[in-house]
């Protein structure tokens, strides 16, 4: 089976994340997204990050009704900082009947050269590009790389985390389900 692997932070997972697997899957690019919700990115700052097991679950309330989507929590048991050439092994290792492809964003892509073992991903792994706007992508790297002209959203966790501390509403940015384990937790109000 072709499986996109959809890595991030999810802090908090949002509808601009499900809108792009949404069209990758509709588009039959993968046949499923497993959502890889990663305890520690090291090119990323993790003051700002919500507990990753609250992360987690948020992120499978946002999916749960969708049998197309999974969310993984196999970086939390592999060493840290969480590494995708090594989630990437550890998958292969695991499941050789399925096709990993990568899910990324073209701001995300720019940075490849700064991961660990960055050019094993790039000869061993087919790559979904989305376009994010004011990111250029250079798909010359690799014969692996294929742009996505997914619809996009110009919607952040940031911005989304900042509204929430901000005590304003985020109904619409955010599934149901998410929106309303964030309120009765109080995540993300300090």
């Amino acid at each position: 089976m072709n499986i996109g692997l959809f890595f991030g932070s999810f802090n908090p997972i949002h509808h601009a994340h499900l809108i792009i697997a949404n069209h990758l899957l509709n588009e039959e690019l993968v046949e499923k997204i497993w959502f890889i919700v990663s305890p520690h990115n090291p090119l990323k700052e993790t003051a700002s990050l919500l507990n990753e097991k609250q992360r987690l679950h948020l992120t499978r309330l946002a999916v749960d009704q969708d049998t197309r989507m999974y969310v993984s929590d196999i970086e939390f048991t592999l060493p840290r900082p969480s590494y995708t050439s090594v989630t990437l092994a550890h998958l292969t290792e695991k499941y050789p009947q399925h096709q990993f492809f990568l899910v990324l964003g073209g701001d995300s892509f720019q940075n490849i050269q700064k991961w660990k073992n960055y050019d094993y991903i790039l000869n061993n792994f087919k790559i979904l590009i989305y376009n994010r706007p004011g990111f250029t992508i250079n798909a010359g790297i690799s014969e692996n790389i294929k742009i996505v002209d997914a619809p996009l959203l110009q919607l952040s966790a940031t911005a989304i985390r900042q509204l929430i501390k901000a005590r304003k509403s985020v109904r619409y940015l955010l599934p149901d389900t998410v929106m309303e384990e964030i309120e009765k937790s109080g995540y993300y109000r300090k």
